[in-house]
């Protein structure tokens, strides 16, 4: 048990993702609590959980990325346990938020996953949810308890400009969606704002109308919030080069990598792609693609949270020393 500003406090993480959990519990000096998850041979899942948790402040990790499906049960169940356990609060850090890209209805009779994974959040007893770079900021609409969404940006512009010149750069949205988070990256670096027109005719196929804006000569550097297929990524890049850029870089917060993604980076243009570890990810066969953890941040907050300071003060400090530094 560790005591955080007079609170009792116990940080617990699941199966997504425990190097990362690591981190987090390592930047908090908060040790991970002992807990198992079981399943059994029909694929069914339990929880035993090792340590009282009553009257504890406590916080589950837990990115419900591949198997999406698993790691969101055992989330749920994990609440379900912790709650009959008599906690006194539950909060989950959940850097990645699974099913997010279903935020809307674009036909008829489709569901909204992302506001069914809210609902079953509430429902299984958890108080507050943080994650990272949430696919649409609308989600955050989606719950009745508080929910901090908070940007990796400044951390990736952060390591980006630590290594590499700020000379000639300019910041590219991948499609009109991502402007709002591309625009402020390109706040932050100083470089102007570059965007790819193209029409997604389906799922994980998109293509490359138009690129709105000046990259000829350019150093681009394409945000997103995530990486899935790099389909779209190895496309844009392609487009930006066919355009006259002369180096092309990426940054996206979630690395999802389905199917052939880190092979079709491999063979791109692209440079270099900086994400960060909020899916974990086996990278280490590829010479294109550098993670930055997010674990001391989180961790940060975590400490934060407990003792009722403001946590968006970390994240603007954040984007405030990479704003100095390029000055």
């Amino acid at each position: 048990m560790s005591v955080i500003h007079d609170k009792k406090v116990k940080l617990f993480a699941l199966s997504s993702n425990l190097p990362l959990a690591e981190k987090i519990a390592e930047s908090a000096q908060i040790p991970l609590s002992k807990a198992e998850v079981f399943k059994f041979s029909d694929g069914e899942i339990t929880v035993n959980i090792d340590e009282s948790v009553r009257g504890h402040d406590v916080f589950i990790i837990q990115s419900t990325s591949a198997p999406a499906n698993e790691h969101v049960m055992e989330l749920l169940i994990m609440a379900d346990a912790i709650k009959r356990a008599s906690a006194k609060s539950l909060t989950v850090i959940m850097p990645y938020y699974g099913y997010s890209r279903q935020d809307r209805k674009s036909k008829s009779r489709q569901p909204i996953t992302a506001k069914l994974i809210a609902d079953l959040i509430e429902v299984s007893g958890i108080d507050r949810v943080i994650s990272i770079d949430l696919h649409a900021a609308q989600i955050q609409g989606f719950f009745n308890i508080p929910i901090d969404n908070f940007p990796a940006s400044s951390l990736l512009a952060e390591t980006f400009i630590d290594t590499h010149s700020k000379e000639n750069l300019v910041v590219v949205s991948p499609d009109h969606g991502g402007v709002t988070r591309a625009r402020m990256v390109a706040n932050v670096l100083g470089a102007p704002l570059a965007i790819i027109d193209k029409r997604r005719p389906k799922p994980n196929v998109a293509e490359i109308q138009n690129i709105i804006g000046d990259v000829q000569g350019m150093r681009a550097i394409m945000i997103d919030d995530m990486i899935d297929t790099a389909r779209t990524l190895c496309a844009g890049a392609q487009a930006l080069k066919d355009a006259g850029a002369t180096e092309i870089y990426a940054m996206a917060t979630h690395p999802v990598l389905s199917g052939n993604a880190l092979e079709l980076i491999e063979k791109s243009v692209l440079k270099e792609v900086f994400v960060t570890d909020t899916i974990k990810v086996d990278l280490s066969k590829s010479t294109k693609i550098k993670q930055i953890s997010i674990g001391k941040l989180l961790g940060r907050s975590i400490v934060h949270i407990a003792g009722d300071l403001p946590i968006s003060q970390l994240f603007d400090r954040l984007a405030h020393k990479v704003t100095n530094n390029n000055d």
